[in-house]
């Protein structure tokens, strides 16, 4: 059941990232390729949780799993909040970080046997550097970049920024609790890949609209898209 789940986490995630890649090619905003990619890697992650619940885990299975779940997804989600307000000097340090995630989670030793059916925790198999510190880095500094971002703006997309917050959190929390041995991984993974993606997409308020006092709202140049 839990390979079951896992697969069907991916296959949503996957279709998801696939929508917000057309987006990107009919608006060209490129925080619409930037939450793409965050999802196909999301997807990478769940697809990668499938394989170890269903074959049990490998060294393959969980590089394939840290890369897309620990090193990758916080980080474009982040740059995706950063790019939608504009700040576009993120995309080479986003690019440079990308490549060397992947060869973090290609290159780096695996310590010690990896096996059974249940996620490994990265403090058993991994060293602290440079695996460790940089996914931290990266999960946090995205983490923030998506949370700051949707506070700063959340009077402008109060239902997206909620619903992307919303996703964030479910996320953290499957983690946290795939962390203590709880079953429950890939229907969060589900979850948070809809709940950010419904966020990703939720129309902004356009120029001159009212919030709810009435009170006229302005919009930054930098802010004038819609994502729908």
């Amino acid at each position: 059941m839990d390979a079951l789940l896992a697969f069907a986490a991916a296959l949503v995630s996957l279709r998801l990232s696939a929508d917000l890649a057309r987006r990107f090619r009919r608006k060209r905003a490129p925080e619409f390729a930037a939450w793409a990619a965050a999802l196909a890697t999301y997807a990478l992650a769940a697809g990668a949780l499938a394989w170890g619940a269903a074959a049990g885990w490998s060294d393959s299975a969980f590089r394939l799993y840290y890369l897309g779940g620990a090193l990758l997804t916080a980080a474009l989600l982040g740059t995706g909040s950063l790019l939608l307000v504009g700040r576009r000097r993120i995309v080479p340090i986003a690019l440079v970080y990308m490549g060397l995630a992947v060869g973090i989670a290609f290159a780096v030793p695996i310590q010690g046997e990896i096996s059974g059916t249940d996620v490994p925790a990265a403090q058993d198999v991994l060293e602290l550097w440079p695996a460790r510190v940089v996914a931290i880095v990266g999960n946090s500094l995205g983490t923030l970049a998506v949370v700051l971002v949707a506070l700063a703006t959340f009077r402008r997309r109060p239902l997206g920024n909620a619903l992307i917050l919303a996703g964030v959190g479910v996320a953290a929390l499957g983690s946290g609790l795939a962390g203590l041995g709880v079953g429950a991984l890939a229907p969060m993974v589900a979850a948070a890949a809809l709940l950010l993606y419904a966020g990703f997409v939720a129309p902004t308020r356009p120029r001159g609209s009212s919030d709810r006092s009435g009170r006229r709202v302005r919009r930054a140049p930098s802010e004038r898209r819609t994502p729908d």
